[in-house]
């Protein structure tokens, strides 16, 4: 069992709110999570018919059969219950008497800003970061055997070929759960989108490209965007432009939450094919965005993260804050560093006080005047 670098934080969390929510992509650890950290919690799973069917129709019956502490599996199933659960702990007062899971955020969000504000505290977990791996003894060489095994738990704990594992995946839940959540009855065009969605990873999205190519509305394309993002399917980078004005530009990037999952949706199946993909620093970036993602919301703190790019030329792959550090952050691909590869943070630094960091696949180091290299596997060094 590989322990998730969240736990901490999700104890912390039971102790302090009487509703916890756990929010995530399918299959990325939010049931395991629970019910390994708090086993002597009761548990419901409304994934199940009959149990979904009465916790629909009579909520204070499906309800009243748990005595104590409960876990509710994939609670956006059945959004009106929460209702009652406020009921319930604001009569009792117990931290930690609901521990909630969900994949699929706008379903909840309203939901739980009528019913549970202020009572719920919410995390999100996603699949595992290669710092959970290597704690557990997981580790590899390079950063496309990362990209092509992904991070979702099964991977891992049934041994399953990658490949298989995310086409399965993408079957099961991205084309059942968001095909039916847009609307779109086409799965050959749904399928489409997806694939072209996938060779735009990390670059700014032209929404009017994709929606030519695809013979849709912008909006149209906006709203699939949403609802990807809302499933956790794909995690969007908004631009900074603060004090920029006109000059900086404001469409923003999205990245996949799982890197398999890009992969597959690319068509690569090994290590040679991925060195040789004209989208090789395009996953590289992925990978390492998540990679910063998954560390701040591990530390129970918000995703805020951002890029900059305006008119003049001027670009940075990632502006973050972690410890009260603002941190600029160029991402290349590259195994051996060179002077020019700090070009943009050098730039940058003339518009913006942070700290200067290259992640690329070369060896870590400290340089003069608060620049840094660091191997994509020790991200978290400096913090």
């Amino acid at each position: 069992m590989i322990k998730r670098a969240i736990t901490s934080e999700f104890h912390q969390l039971c102790r302090e709110f009487p509703v916890v929510t756990i929010l995530g992509p399918r299959q990325a650890g939010k049931t395991t999570l629970a019910k390994v950290e708090l086993p002597s919690y009761d548990y419901s799973n409304l994934e199940d018919p009959e149990t979904r069917a009465l916790a629909s129709e009579d909520p204070k019956a499906y309800l009243a059969q748990f005595k104590g502490k409960l876990i509710i599996d994939e609670i956006q199933r059945v959004p009106h219950l929460l209702s009652y659960i406020q009921v319930i702990i604001d009569q009792n007062k117990i931290m930690g008497q609901y521990v909630l899971t969900g994949s699929h955020q706008l379903e909840l969000k309203a939901a739980i800003s009528q019913s549970l504000a202020g009572r719920t505290a919410i995390i999100k977990l996603l699949p595992f970061s290669i710092s959970e791996l290597e704690a557990a003894g997981i580790a590899y060489e390079s950063f496309e055997e990362y990209s092509l095994k992904g991070f979702l738990p099964q991977v891992y704990d049934r041994s399953i070929r990658p490949y298989v594992a995310y086409s399965n995946y993408y079957q099961t839940y991205v084309e059942r759960d968001v095909r039916q959540l847009i609307k779109l009855k086409d799965q050959g065009l749904f399928e489409k989108f997806m694939k072209l969605l996938a060779g735009r990873a990390g670059q700014i999205m032209d929404y009017s490209s994709l929606a030519n190519d695809l013979g849709v509305s912008q909006k149209t394309i906006k709203d699939w965007l949403s609802i990807l993002e809302a499933s956790f399917i794909i995690y969007k980078l908004p631009p900074y432009y603060n004090n920029f004005g006109k000059r900086a530009i404001k469409s923003s990037k999205y990245y996949f939450i799982e890197l398999g999952l890009l992969c597959f949706l690319l068509g690569i199946k090994n290590r040679n094919h991925l060195q040789r993909d004209p989208l090789v620093g395009s996953i590289f970036e992925n990978l390492v965005v998540l990679e910063f993602l998954k560390y701040q919301l591990n530390q129970g703190s918000m995703d805020q993260a951002y890029f900059f790019r305006d008119s003049n030329g001027n670009e940075v792959d990632l502006l973050i804050n972690i410890n009260d550090f603002d941190w600029q952050i160029e991402v290349k691909s590259a195994s051996t560093y060179a002077s020019k590869q700090l070009k943009s943070l050098v730039k940058m630094r003339t518009l913006m006080d942070a700290k200067s960091l290259l992640v690329y696949n070369g060896d870590s180091m400290d340089l003069s005047d608060n620049y840094y290299l660091r191997n994509f596997k020790e991200l978290t060094e400096l913090v």
